[in-house]
C-alpha cells in the first residue's frame, strides 16, 4: 500500500511552488551526529536557477552545516484544520486536513558580503509584495552595521514531494465544504489563538 495515499500527493510542481511562496517560513533540518539540528526561516524560491535562498544568524548551531553540500530538508506549512463529520453531507469519520510541502536538497554557504546584502534587498521586496510599503535600502546603515551577523546560504532542490490533504477521496459537496472549513476555521483559530495570547499577557 502506498502512503500517502495517491490522492493526498501533489505532483504539480507549479502547486507546490504556490505554497513556497504564500507560505516561505520553512522549518530546515540537518542532522549532526544522529541528531537533527531544526530552524524556522523564510525561504525565497529563486526563478532564475529554481534555488531557494535564506539568511541565518552567525550564533545559530545550524549555521556551521549550512555549507559544503550538505544535505538537508525542507518542510513548507500550508493551511491545516481539525475536520468534524458534521460538515459533511455523507457518513465520515473526524478526520485532519493540510497542506505541506517535503523538499531534500543540497546546501551551500555564501560568503561574499555583497551577495548576502542583494539578497536580503530581494527578501524584502518579495515579502513586502504587493504593496510595498517598505523598501529597504542599500546605503541603510542598520543593515550594513548587522551584514556581520548573517550569513547567506542557498539550496539546489534535489526531490519534491506534496501532501495536499483535502478530502479528495469524498463526494465532491464535501469536498467542497472541506474546502470552506479549512478556510473558515484558518480565519478563526488565528484570532482565537491572538486574543487568548493578549489576554494572557494584560
Amino acid at each position: 500500500m502506498n502512503y500517502p495515499p495517491k490522492h493526498h500527493q501533489e505532483d504539480n510542481n507549479l502547486h507546490m511552488l504556490e505554497v513556497i511562496k504564500t507560505y516561505p517560513l520553512a522549518t530546515i533540518v540537518s542532522v549532526k551526529d544522529n541528531a537533527p539540528l531544526i530552524t524556522h526561516l523564510p525561504l525565497i524560491y529563486r526563478e532564475e536557477d529554481g534555488k531557494l535562498i535564506g539568511h541565518i544568524d552567525i550564533y545559530n548551531p545550524q549555521t556551521e552545516l549550512l555549507k559544503d553540500q550538505n544535505d538537508i530538508t525542507i518542510i513548507f506549512s500550508g493551511p491545516q484544520c481539525y475536520i468534524s463529520p458534521s460538515i459533511y453531507s455523507t457518513t465520515q469519520l473526524p478526520t485532519w486536513n493540510y497542506i505541506r510541502v517535503h523538499l531534500t536538497g543540497k546546501v551551500t554557504r555564501i560568503d561574499s558580503t555583497e551577495d548576502l546584502k542583494e539578497s536580503l534587498i530581494v527578501m524584502t521586496e518579495f515579502l513586502e509584495a504587493p504593496d510595498h510599503k517598505y523598501v529597504l535600502e542599500a546605503d541603510n546603515p542598520r543593515l550594513n552595521s548587522n551584514l556581520d551577523y548573517i550569513k547567506m546560504f542557498e539550496i539546489t532542490i534535489d526531490t519534491w514531494e506534496g501532501k495536499f490533504k483535502l478530502s479528495q477521496d469524498k463526494h465532491p459537496k464535501d469536498i467542497r465544504n472541506a474546502r470552506a472549513e479549512l478556510l473558515r476555521a484558518n480565519q478563526a483559530s488565528v484570532k482565537v489563538f491572538l486574543d487568548s495570547v493578549f489576554i494572557a499577557k494584560r
